[in-house]
Protein backbone atom coordinates (compact mmCIF):
# COMPACT_ATOMS: atom_id res chain seq x y z
CA UNK A 1 0.00 0.00 0.00
CA UNK A 2 1.51 2.88 -0.69
CA UNK A 3 1.39 6.24 1.39
CA UNK A 4 0.44 9.58 0.67
CA UNK A 5 2.98 12.32 0.92
CA UNK A 6 1.11 15.72 3.23
CA UNK A 7 1.15 17.39 -0.29
CA UNK A 8 -1.26 14.45 -1.83
CA UNK A 9 -3.66 14.41 1.01
CA UNK A 10 -4.04 17.87 0.13
CA UNK A 11 -4.53 18.08 -3.29
CA UNK A 12 -7.27 15.23 -2.54
CA UNK A 13 -8.85 17.34 -0.48
CA UNK A 14 -8.78 20.63 -2.51
CA UNK A 15 -10.68 18.74 -5.15
CA UNK A 16 -13.62 17.99 -3.11
CA UNK A 17 -16.49 19.95 -3.02
CA UNK A 18 -16.60 22.51 -0.12
CA UNK A 19 -19.06 21.17 2.04
CA UNK A 20 -17.08 17.88 1.92
CA UNK A 21 -13.93 19.76 2.58
CA UNK A 22 -15.73 21.66 5.96
CA UNK A 23 -17.26 18.25 6.92
CA UNK A 24 -13.48 16.86 7.17
CA UNK A 25 -12.40 19.57 9.02
CA UNK A 26 -15.01 19.04 11.57
CA UNK A 27 -14.11 14.90 11.47
CA UNK A 28 -9.86 15.72 11.95
CA UNK A 29 -10.70 18.09 14.69
CA UNK A 30 -13.34 15.55 16.43
CA UNK A 31 -10.41 12.80 16.42
CA UNK A 32 -7.72 15.65 17.49
CA UNK A 33 -9.80 16.15 20.26
CA UNK A 34 -10.28 12.07 21.26
CA UNK A 35 -6.66 11.46 21.02
CA UNK A 36 -5.80 13.79 23.59
CA UNK A 37 -8.40 12.84 25.95
CA UNK A 38 -7.23 9.53 25.53
CA UNK A 39 -4.26 10.70 26.23
CA UNK A 40 -4.79 12.79 29.28
CA UNK A 41 -6.71 9.33 30.42
CA UNK A 42 -3.63 7.42 30.47
CA UNK A 43 -1.31 10.28 31.35
CA UNK A 44 -3.89 10.12 34.95
CA UNK A 45 -4.04 6.20 35.15
CA UNK A 46 -0.50 6.28 35.29
CA UNK A 47 -0.43 9.06 38.25
CA UNK A 48 -2.82 7.13 39.92
CA UNK A 49 -0.81 3.99 40.01
CA UNK A 50 2.06 5.75 40.58
CA UNK A 51 0.72 7.64 43.40
CA UNK A 52 -0.53 3.90 44.66
CA UNK A 53 3.20 2.52 44.61
CA UNK A 54 4.06 5.55 46.80
CA UNK A 55 5.82 7.07 43.93
CA UNK A 56 4.18 10.27 44.21
CA UNK A 57 4.34 12.79 46.97
CA UNK A 58 1.62 15.50 48.05
CA UNK A 59 2.99 18.83 49.46
CA UNK A 60 2.61 22.25 48.76
CA UNK A 61 5.54 24.54 46.87
CA UNK A 62 7.12 25.71 49.42
CA UNK A 63 7.51 21.74 50.72
CA UNK A 64 9.05 21.13 47.07
CA UNK A 65 11.60 24.08 47.86
CA UNK A 66 12.54 23.18 50.86
CA UNK A 67 13.26 19.53 49.51
CA UNK A 68 15.30 20.80 46.45
CA UNK A 69 17.25 22.90 49.03
CA UNK A 70 18.64 19.81 51.05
Amino acid sequence: METATFADALEIIESLPEEQRESIIEIVRRRLIEERRERLAQTVKEARKEYDRGEVRRGTVDDLMCELDQ
